[in-house]
This record gives structure tokens, sequence and C-alpha cells, in this order.
């Protein structure tokens, strides 16, 4: 049976996939997250999850299955990444306000001569926000490594209307989607501990 590896440091994405019961080790990777002139928001994040991927392969070895994964917010073309720093989350929460907009996350798995690779899209809409509200959300420290400067499975629920779409690919990872790839490669759902 292959081992799984999560090129991931996301503790989101180790509780989903801990959530379907798979075993794995994580083993994060360093690459470039900017995004290429032209590319949209689906192109970015797919090409990050591969890169992920192929860079744990290359770490790995042997016969294991790497998995990488990257998620993204985009609105009006725009992609929305994590925030610098104050002034930027806050203009991207100003940005949602009141507005719909796509999460992206995609996922690659890569084995020794295979490679697979998936985007879903999610459309969630926001509440009004202000300001003040922004900023003191930032304080939580929350929205620091979270594209599109908020996390749907914490604090920032509160600003979310309705979603239409697949919840847990907002979160960081599809699960629908990722078990249908893990099999594919002979990885087992719902191992017991």
């Amino acid at each position: 049976m292959p081992h799984l590896i999560l090129a991931s440091a996301s503790p989101r994405r180790r509780e989903l996939l801990e959530q379907i019961g798979v075993h794995f080790d994580c083993r994060p990777v360093d690459i470039c997250e900017d995004p290429l002139q032209q590319e949209s928001a689906c192109e970015y994040v797919t090409r990050l999850a591969q890169e992920k991927a192929l860079a744990g392969l290359e770490q790995a070895g042997g016969d294991s299955v790497v998995l990488g994964s990257d998620t993204t917010v985009a609105i009006d073309d725009h992609i929305l990444a994590k925030p610098a720093n104050e002034d930027e989350a806050v203009a991207m929460l100003m940005q949602l306000s009141g507005r719909r907009h796509q999460v992206l996350t995609a996922v690659a798995l890569a084995a020794e001569g295979k490679v697979e690779v998936c985007c879903v899209g999610t459309d969630v809409e926001f509440i009004e926000l202000d300001d003040a509200r922004c900023r003191q959300y930032w304080r939580t420290g929350e929205p620091c490594d979270k594209a599109g400067a908020y996390g749907i499975q914490g604090l920032g629920a509160v600003f979310v209307k309705s979603i239409n779409g697949s919840y847990s690919a907002v979160v960081g990872l599809p699960l629908m989607e990722t078990a249908a790839m893990l099999q594919k490669f002979d990885i087992p759902l719902w191992q017991p501990n």
C-alpha cells in the first residue's frame, strides 16, 4: 500500500484528512506562491498544488503518494492571497463586504509517473462589514494566515451570509474530490487509528 504524504503545514488540511480516516505524514514544502501575470485564480491554485505535490515527491521518493493543495479567494478577477498586514486584511475584507466571491481550492496527487489535479470553486456571500469590525477581527489573529483574510471554520464564520458549493474546500481541502482521487492512488479511507 502506498504511503501518503501531505506537503503542507496547514492544520486545517491535516484535520480534514484525519476526518476521513486517512493515514499520512506531514512534510511541508517551500515554494514561491506569487501569482503569474494574467494567471486566473483557478490556474494559480492548480499550479501551486501541483508544484507542492511534485516538490514533496522529489523529497520523499519511493512508493509515496504526495498531496499538495492550495486555496485562494477571488473577486472581480483579483486573487486575494494571505494579507501582509492589518491594513491589507481590512482592505480585503471590505472588498468582500456585502458581496459574493469565490474560494478556489486545488488538490494535486503525485506518485512516480502519475499526477492528478482538480480545482474546486465555491461561492461565498458576505454580510455588510465596516472598518471597525474588520480591525477587531484582525486583532484576534485569525486572518493573518488565511487567503482573503478570513477563516470560515473559525471566527470569520459570522461574516458568511451564504455558501454555494463545498464547505470543506473553503476550509482548505474539498473532501469529496480528494477522497475520489485518493482511491485512484490506492490510498484507503476510514482507516482505524
